[in-house]
């Protein structure tokens, strides 16, 4: 146990220092909400009906930045290589990875969805089914973000890649994601199944994310 907190506390520290951290993705997520506005218009009536699908898509795109570095420090100093061949399993040792990233870029971007909500015009209880889609999907998008980053880890600038990789895949997440947090209220049907599809797809990942890394890993490694 004390290896897997040193590794979290490592991996966290490095997220912080090499992806820009809390502040580059909270700017970044500010930035995508804000230019929506002036594109659209300044009509609060529609603004508000497609606030969700905005922050949702705001959080999509700054979840993408840093991981395209999640693996290729490791692997450009030689920890990846000591990591594979160390013998602790290495899907856990993703999914740990994934957790400190996701505290370090992922939970801060949670945190200030209730206050950009208040730039789409979204009333108390759109912000409350907002924020609580996003803490429930966002770790899938970086679970899925790990595997496009395992597969890109050997490329250079394969940022561009992994982003053209991770969208497509991230659609369901998305979707089910903006379904609940645009229901009428939050006992209703409507978004209590779309909620429940976007728990079952975080599992999911939870389960397959690191053993898909893992596995573009060792293949990465040979």
């Amino acid at each position: 146990m004390g290896w897997m907190k040193s590794l979290f506390l490592r991996e966290y520290q490095l997220a912080n220092r090499v992806g820009g951290g809390a502040l580059i993705g909270v700017l970044f997520f500010l930035a995508v909400v804000t230019i929506f506005p002036f594109g659209v218009g300044p009509d609060m009536i529609l603004l508000s009906r497609i606030g969700a699908a905005i922050l949702w898509i705001g959080a999509l795109l700054a979840t993408l930045l840093g991981l395209d570095r999640l693996f290729q420090a490791d692997r450009e100093d030689g920890t990846l290589e000591l990591l594979i061949m160390s013998g602790r399993p290495l899907e856990l040792v993703v999914l740990i990875k994934c957790a400190a990233h996701w505290a370090a870029t992922g939970l801060p971007l949670v945190l200030a969805t209730p206050i950009l909500s208040l730039f789409v015009g979204l009333d108390f209880q759109s912000i409350l089914m907002v924020t609580l889609t996003l803490l429930v999907g966002a770790p899938a998008l970086t679970l899925l973000g790990a595997v496009g980053a395992g597969v890109t880890v050997s490329m250079r600038r394969g940022g561009v890649l992994l982003s053209i990789l991770v969208i497509p895949l991230a659609i369901p997440i998305l979707i089910f994601g903006v379904s609940a947090a645009t229901a009428d209220t939050i006992s209703s049907n409507n978004f209590i199944a779309p909620f429940l599809f976007l728990c079952a797809l975080t599992l999911f990942g939870l389960v397959i994310g690191p053993l898909a890394a893992a596995a573009a890993l060792r293949i990465s490694g040979d």
